[in-house]
């Protein structure tokens, strides 16, 4: 049986080698991956990290439609990291590449594996933010708010849109 075709928001995340590289490769990676098609993506944004002292990140976000159920396509945003170097060494330390699933449609979901939506994007103005270029009126299924009125109550000051070239 084949998984119907859903809405998923993603944030992606780097403060290791060539970020901004690593970042639109991630991309064009989840892109062309069956299954997956992007619908949208947000500009990046350098924002201070959290946990233990590090380089800043640069963070954004994309929206997808995927065919195929959340735990398949966790498990290919974890094969994506890999295959970018990631390595799970440090909680919250510097990586390569950081892949977090936000949204699935308007599923609420907790698993040992796997928690939808993401359980502190609601706190993360380096999520929101981003987010909110994209999909400002998608409701967070848990609070019941838009993802725009979320942003509305965080401190944006570490977020800093970059300039492309």
């Amino acid at each position: 049986m084949n998984p119907s075709l859903s809405q998923a928001a993603i944030a992606l995340g780097s403060n290791l080698g060539d970020s901004l590289q690593i970042l639109e490769a991630a991309l064009t990676t989840l892109a062309t991956t069956p299954g997956v098609a992007l619908l949208g993506r947000s500009p990046w944004y350098r924002t201070r990290p959290l946990g233990p002292p590090q380089p800043d990140y640069l963070n954004g976000c994309a929206t997808l439609t995927v065919q195929m159920t959340p735990p398949q396509l966790l498990t290919t945003l974890l094969e994506i990291e890999t295959q970018f170097g990631r390595e799970r060494q440090q909680h919250w330390g510097a990586r390569t590449l950081d892949l977090d699933l936000l949204l699935f449609d308007d599923l609420i979901l907790r698993t040992p594996e796997l928690q939808i939506p993401h359980p502190r994007m609601n706190d993360r103005a380096f999520v929101l933010v981003p987010l909110a270029t994209i999909a400002p009126d998608w409701v967070e299924p848990i609070s019941g708010q838009a993802i725009a009125h979320l942003l509305s109550a965080l401190d944006c000051s570490g977020v800093n849109l970059i300039e492309q070239q």
